[in-house]
């Protein structure tokens, strides 16, 4: 087995376009954290706002 590169510095520099690749890679990352975040967020915002209403119908279902 053969590796491309020498080092890790010339595959961390992938031949001098090292800082393009890392940075498309960190903000691919940062957006797809982004929207795991936001998806959770949306999720807890909506189970709670299920909640209020089912436990608005509760009460007005008593009377």
């Amino acid at each position: 087995m053969q590796f491309q590169f020498e080092s890790l510095s010339d595959f961390l520099s992938m031949g001098n376009y090292g800082f393009y690749v890392w940075l498309s890679y960190a903000v691919s990352i940062i957006a797809m954290g982004g929207l795991i975040w936001f998806s959770r967020r949306e999720e807890k915002q909506i189970m709670q706002q299920i909640k209020k209403e089912l436990a608005r119908e509760a009460q007005l279902n008593k009377k």
